[in-house]
């Protein structure tokens, strides 16, 4: 297993959970700046660290690639090692170094949103997120607006969703504030949710939109 990718798995993973969710914790933004906030995090970290790990930086995105056959099991037990490690070392950076952390950004969902719908929005919107890495990064279709294109999407569900379950669509992203604020509330759902909308997008492009003369 090759170290710089862990590390560059484990490096990406803190900066979205230390700025994503960071921003939304403090939040003296709004709902664009924080889905600015994680987008530019996934855009940034493309550029530096797609050559090395493809900075997937999410486990339901490697779960997704998995499936799909981008990657090997091994490898991908290791991604998903150091993607929860950094995002709970992000949340446990946060709350030693916000003056007040508050619920450290931890995703639950609206008052007026159930768990079915709740589940339901994950799903979707994890679906579009994955869809278009696939269809970008690893079909290299996109070359080198893959990075951005991944990025816009990830804010565009952010904007949709943040207001309804705060939009993790990464069960990463759930799990470090969820430990360090003792906030569990509904917490499967973000696992669920993102890991089905992964494997639906991973199994509409092996099966329709894959370009058969990539196989």
């Amino acid at each position: 297993m090759n170290t710089k990718n862990l590390v560059a798995e484990f490096i990406g993973t803190f900066a979205l959970i230390f700025i994503g969710a960071g921003t939304l914790a403090i939040g003296e933004g709004g709902l664009l700046e924080v889905a600015l906030a994680h987008s530019l995090v996934v855009v940034g970290f493309i550029y530096a660290y797609g050559h090395i790990s493809g900075t997937h930086i999410n486990p339901a995105v490697t779960l997704g690639l998995l499936i799909a056959g981008e990657i090997q099991f091994i490898t991908a037990i290791g991604y998903w090692i150091v993607q929860f490690l950094g995002g709970i070392l992000g949340a446990v950076a946060l709350n030693a170094l916000l003056p007040n952390p508050g619920d450290l950004g931890v995703t639950i969902l609206s008052e007026n949103v159930s768990v079915g719908q709740g589940l339901v929005i994950e799903i979707i919107l994890t679906f579009f997120l994955v869809n278009t890495i696939f269809n970008t990064a690893v079909s290299g279709k996109a070359g080198n607006f893959a990075g951005l294109a991944i990025g816009l999407t990830l804010m565009f569900c952010i904007l949709m969703g943040g207001p309804l379950t705060r939009a993790s669509l990464n069960p990463a992203r759930t799990l470090g504030p969820a430990i360090v604020s003792g906030n569990y509330a509904d917490i499967w759902l973000y696992f669920v949710g993102p890991c089905v909308g992964a494997i639906l997008a991973a199994l509409l492009y092996i099966g329709v939109l894959k370009d058969k003369r990539e196989a």
